[in-house]
């Protein structure tokens, strides 16, 4: 018999109720389990982010409520632990999808790298990409900057760049989320600096992962989308096109592609309803009856 195509909701809140650890039974104490969580899932965001479905390390530690402002919640260890990583290479973080802070498994990192503007010489390959108009003024400087001095922190670099007046904080900002998207620099530690005597140290991304260049290289981008997007309905259980645009911001066609890949594997099906959900859904088969 084919497999029903509608389903209660409760069934895919159920499923994330396991993967995003939101059960008591499931929470993370401990940072080794933090790190095993994230392998398990390949990547999340540090925080929950409204609007965007993607398991969180806070929520596999705090369960699903959201962040308090009081600095003394217990579950707050969670930003203790990924400080105390930074630079460890247990897992990757940065702000890479929609501008969030992202953790990815050091399993997954080659595919997220592949599909990065990055050729293989990143000393070189930025100036090129500066030529063609695809880096500002700012990026660039911001690279050229840490590739030059080694580590930075976030003031040192401000400072070092040449943009540290007032009409260029907005600037300075932009370029640090663009590098990190794109996988050229990434905070690698964090220093007593500042108003808040914290900041983060950041680093080009190809002197802390030498082997990525070469992990990344045969991975084809047709093969990065599907390892990619199956870890991430592996995570969530259903979501609708629009939810997967938001957060891996792929071409329309590289995504409707890499979905029919999976439908074919027999991994997700298409064109299913949810209670109460208006549209059509993708659903991991396993959830249907």
């Amino acid at each position: 018999m084919p497999p029903e195509k509608h389903l209660p909701l409760q069934r895919i809140l159920d499923y994330r109720i396991q993967t995003y650890r939101y059960s008591e039974r499931l929470r993370l104490r401990t940072v080794n389990q933090a790190v095993t969580y994230a392998n398990e899932r390949g990547f999340l965001f540090f925080w929950p982010n409204k609007g965007l479905e993607l398991p969180s390390l806070w929520g596999a530690v705090a369960g699903d409520r959201p962040v308090p402002n009081e600095h003394d919640d217990p579950a707050h260890v969670t930003w203790g632990w990924k400080d105390d990583l930074l630079g460890k290479k247990r897992w990757y973080y940065g702000r890479i999808l929609h501008q969030r802070n992202t953790i990815i498994s050091l399993d997954l990192l080659p595919n997220f790298y592949a599909l990065s503007p990055n050729y293989g010489t990143p000393d070189e390959d930025y100036l090129l990409e500066y030529e063609q108009g695809k880096l500002t003024q700012e990026e660039k400087a911001v690279f050229e900057t840490l590739l030059d001095q080694g580590p930075l922190n976030t003031l040192a670099l401000r400072k070092a760049a040449h943009l540290s007046t007032s009409e260029n904080t907005s600037r300075f900002n932009r370029a640090l989320n663009s590098l990190q998207r794109d996988f050229r620099i990434l905070p690698v530690g964090t220093a007593e600096a500042g108003a808040w005597h914290y900041a983060y140290v950041f680093d080009v991304v190809h002197r802390i992962y030498p082997e990525l260049i070469e992990l990344a290289y045969p991975i084809k981008k047709s093969q990065a989308c599907r390892t990619i997007l199956e870890s991430y309905f592996l995570s969530v259980g259903a979501a609708q096109t629009r939810d997967m645009q938001k957060i891996l911001r792929w071409p329309r066609i590289d995504l409707t592609h890499t979905l029919e890949r999976l439908q074919e594997s027999g991994l997700i099906e298409s064109g299913c309803q949810l209670e109460n959900q208006s549209g059509e859904w993708y659903v991991l088969k396993e959830l249907l009856s």
